[in-house]
């Protein structure tokens, strides 16, 4: 061929690049989107902390971010075009902490969050009770015994006695979960059922209130709560095996609605069983999961060891289910007392709180994930607590190489010894806090640690912060409103119901506790590559707000309402 003689292979290399470069770009600029937003102040939350007007969205990836000009040049008559009119545009928001199914059950159930004492409780669960048929049971959350005006007349440590109730529901067994999840009240018909009497001994990691002459006034606290709870497992089995997952399939439907209208496109579930995966992963196979989920298995050893494999999954359904975490607990709340401390409650110096799983069995637990490529969540409140998990982390870490890629995490880290905030760093350990805790819980806070313990390390976010640990943000709904709203609002201003600021010291910026809110939560989940923050290429998850939460006065922040939510391109909610 005499072509060869002409043109040199160097020459017809550069051609071809050229003619391909050539194609590729023509193909960029015939690219059209499915989804642009335009008009808005767009947050990426990206490495630059870039501001955009505009974006466009292709599928369920974002595939342009920049100034109206640039991005009007991907429309065509099958765009999609909203206006957000001024309107600000953040990453997806991820829910780092709560429960899936217990928010769901939360809008069937009782709410007693808003109850102002323990006479308006009683009030609501005989209301229930007459509604209800013979033998049924009433089940309810959200008491706060702290937070009652004014406190019973009869009571131990705070808690009522549980005669009132009990004369106002004699055929119907009553349980009702305290605000944070880690203490039940039971009515008598409860617990003539679960057999509980003056001589029933407290089960290990649990607690039993009696009163003075040795009576169970209704209160179980931490893995006593079984006791009563197993009851009404077995009235539940009592339904078929269809209805019970109706019931259940019921309640994440009610979740995943409650998440998208106050703007969540992530949720992390902090503690589903085995069946509660097989009915979410069913689920997503039917398309009926619209937000993506990050489970963690709460599981006893010997069920992990045996299934723990067959579970593990990553981006199953176009990125709507992973389940590679296990969900531990280390200790109680500290509402209930429950929380585990290095030394005495103040108010009540013949306590510390409780342990609530044996160390020994969270050690073999975390060497189980660690040889499985598991990441492990342990719920630690108290300051020993969170070192005694500190150090069985550290244990862990030391035997295995690849330590650095684990990103465990400590699931509320409330209150924390001063010489332990450095470790969540040095450890590269997750806190996995919940910023409307501390607002929430302020006004009981010093009357249970003192004021040394409340100052130094309660809700130490800033000093984490400083020591370069990464903060996820939650709710733990049902226990607060999963309002993420209201959590950014505690973080900025840690400003409480009645205007007093708890501790200010410890507020986060704008800028990191919006980074709490969405890059940090991928992060805390392995998936900081395809969200968590508004870059091309990565899911087009976006919240968009009525308000620049970065910019807006403090006392606006609360106006702030969710116009918007997107998840995979598509508008799953609008206000």
């Amino acid at each position: 061929m005499k072509f060869g003689k002409y043109i040199s292979l160097p020459f017809l290399i550069i051609t071809i690049f050229f003619l391909i470069t050539l194609l590729t770009s023509c193909s960029d600029k015939n690219q059209t989107a499915d989804l642009i937003l335009l008009n808005g102040k767009i947050i990426t939350v990206d490495s630059k902390n870039t501001i955009a007007e505009a974006l466009a969205i292709s599928k369920d990836t974002i595939m342009a971010i920049g100034t109206r000009k640039e991005i009007e040049n991907f429309i065509s008559d099958s765009t999609t075009i909203l206006d957000l009119k001024g309107k600000t545009a953040i990453p997806g928001i991820i829910e780092s902490h709560a429960h899936l199914i217990g928010t769901g059950n939360a809008k069937i159930n009782l709410n007693l969050r808003d109850a102002k004492n323990w006479d308006e409780v009683v009030y609501l669960v005989s209301t229930a009770a007459d509604n209800a048929k013979f033998g049924e049971w009433i089940i309810g959350r959200g008491w706060h015994q702290e937070k009652w005006d004014p406190v019973p007349l009869e009571n131990v440590n705070g808690y009522p006695l549980h005669t009132a109730l009990s004369d106002a529901t004699p055929n119907n067994p009553v349980m009702l979960s305290h605000a944070s999840g880690h203490a039940i009240f039971a009515n008598a018909k409860a617990m003539a059922l679960a057999n509980i009497t003056s001589e029933t001994p407290d089960p290990f990691g649990g607690k039993i209130i009696k009163d003075e002459k040795g009576n169970p006034i209704g209160v179980f606290m931490e893995d006593a709560e079984r006791l009563i709870s197993e009851q009404y497992e077995k009235y539940l089995k009592s339904k078929s095996y269809n209805e019970q997952k109706e019931d259940k399939k019921k309640a994440i439907r009610l979740a995943i609605d409650e998440c998208l209208s106050n703007g969540i496109t992530s949720f992390h579930d902090a503690g589903a069983s085995f069946e509660d995966i097989r009915i979410i992963k069913e689920m997503v196979d039917n398309n009926e999961i619209k937000i993506r989920l990050y489970e963690m298995l709460l599981e006893d050893y010997q069920s992990l060891k045996d299934s723990l494999r067959q579970y593990q999954t990553v981006g199953y359904g176009n990125n709507n289910l992973t389940v590679q975490a296990i969900k531990l607990y280390m200790d109680g709340a500290l509402g209930s007392r429950g929380a585990w401390l290095l030394s005495p409650y103040d108010d009540s110096p013949d306590q510390i709180g409780l342990n609530v799983t044996s160390t020994n069995i969270i050690r073999k637990i975390a060497a189980l994930a660690a040889e499985n490529d598991f990441q492990i969540c342990t719920h630690a409140i108290g300051d020993r607590a969170n070192r005694i998990t500190l150090d069985i982390y550290e244990e862990t870490f030391n035997k295995h190489a690849n330590h650095n890629s684990f990103r465990w995490r400590i699931e509320h880290a409330q209150h924390i010894s001063e010489r332990d905030i450095p470790r969540f760093a040095e450890l590269g350990v997750i806190a996995a806090m919940q910023s409307i805790h501390c607002t929430s819980d302020a006004p009981f806070v010093v009357k249970r640690l003192g004021e040394y313990r409340a100052k130094t390390g309660a809700y130490a976010w800033q000093s984490l912060v400083k020591n370069s640990a990464i903060i996820c943000n939650g709710t733990d709904s049902p226990v607060e409103d999963i309002n993420p709203i209201a959590n950014f609002y505690a973080a900025v201003t840690r400003k409480t119901n009645n205007g007093e600021i708890f501790y200010g010291e410890q507020k986060l910026s704008p800028l990191d506790a919006l980074k709490t809110l969405t890059i940090n939560g991928a992060y805390a989940a392995f998936e900081e590559n395809i969200k968590g923050s508004i870059e091309v290429g990565k899911l087009a998850d976006i919240t968009i707000l009525s308000n620049d939460l970065l910019t807006i006065p403090d006392d606006e922040i609360l106006n702030t309402v969710v116009n918007f939510t997107i998840v995979g391109g598509k508008i799953l909610y609008e206000r």
